[in-house]
């Protein structure tokens, strides 16, 4: 294979390996309505602390008493510590409320995390106050 044929095509694997991982990140407002919250209150069902984002699950228990999970995405793992998030004090089954930017898609039981309230009143929130204030 001649050598410029060769260059080329590393070049072209190159710029494609670091194109597809910035492509598949999206913006939180390609999938959430950030012009709205709405509230959930039910109890975790699982926390999911991996990169690139957080997901919060809950057992949400509507007026019939019918479970459904809805799932809140927050921020990267880091922040939401950084933010005062510990995963120990978070359990199965412990009661929250969730402020949350609902999708865009309104059948989907899904959000973006705002702030996290436990029962006990500890608040999580997924920026800290300075980004707050830029969203």
């Amino acid at each position: 294979m001649p050598q410029k044929v060769l260059a080329a095509l590393m070049i072209a694997l190159v710029s494609l390996s670091i194109a597809v991982p910035a492509w598949a990140h999206h913006s939180f407002a390609a999938a959430y309505d950030t012009s709205k919250t709405f509230e959930v209150k039910g109890t975790i069902n699982r926390v999911r602390l991996t990169n690139p984002h957080s997901w919060f699950f809950l057992d949400v228990k509507d007026a019939a008493g019918k479970v459904t999970e809805w799932a809140f995405e927050a921020g990267t793992p880091s922040g939401m510590i950084r933010n005062g998030y510990k995963a120990s004090e978070m359990k199965s089954g412990t009661p929250v409320t969730i402020q949350g930017r609902p999708a865009k898609d309104p059948t989907a039981k899904v959000g973006m995390l705002v702030t996290l309230t436990t029962g006990e009143g500890k608040v999580y929130k997924m920026f800290g106050p300075e980004e707050n204030a830029a969203r």
